[in-house]
């Protein structure tokens, strides 16, 4: 079935998928650790901001807004109880076949798995996406204090995980 008729925003969404959904969707498997989890929470992100695009009007400040909505997507379905129920498994996640990554970035993403999802967002947000203090607390609608609190006992996490020897100072390169 053909469409009729187009929205006059369609293209400039369009654009602004293009350019943006891989970005996006590393953003959302650094918090759940799943590439086909990352794709359905980037997916219901975008179709959010795909409603909400004619009410946008400060285009220059999209990408944090992109970004708010996949946190919150993400921290919203581990809300969710049929989450709970599921059982991680300890297989590898889908990788790349022309960009293998070093495995220190590996192991630093499953110990990213492990730290709880509020920890999680705040860590992938601020090293990750290398956002201020204050834009994490404004996309996580959260105080200044509480990302920092959040962010110091995400890093302790990780690095009881991954153990002393280990340094994050590389790892959050992209």
């Amino acid at each position: 079935m053909a469409r009729t008729t187009d929205s006059p925003w369609d293209d400039e969404f369009s654009q602004y998928f293009a350019a943006r959904a891989r970005l996006l969707r590393a953003t959302a498997y650094l918090l759940c650790g799943d590439w086909h989890r990352a794709e359905d929470i980037t997916q219901v992100a975008l179709t959010k901001l795909y409603v909400a695009w004619p009410r946008l009007h400060r285009r220059d400040e999209l990408d944090g807004y992109a970004r708010t909505v996949v946190v919150r997507t993400f921290l919203a379905e581990n809300r969710r109880l049929w989450r709970r129920r599921e059982q991680l498994t300890h297989e590898p996640p889908e990788r790349p076949a022309a960009d293998p990554e070093p495995e220190h970035r590996v192991l630093v993403r499953s110990a990213l798995g492990s730290v709880p999802p509020k920890q999680r967002a705040v860590l992938v947000l601020r090293y990750w996406n290398d956002l201020s203090v204050e834009q994490t607390a404004a996309a996580l609608g959260c105080s200044t204090g509480t990302v920092k609190s959040q962010a110091a006992r995400g890093l302790a996490a990780l690095r009881t995980r991954l153990g002393p020897h280990f340094s994050l100072a590389d790892t959050w390169r992209r």
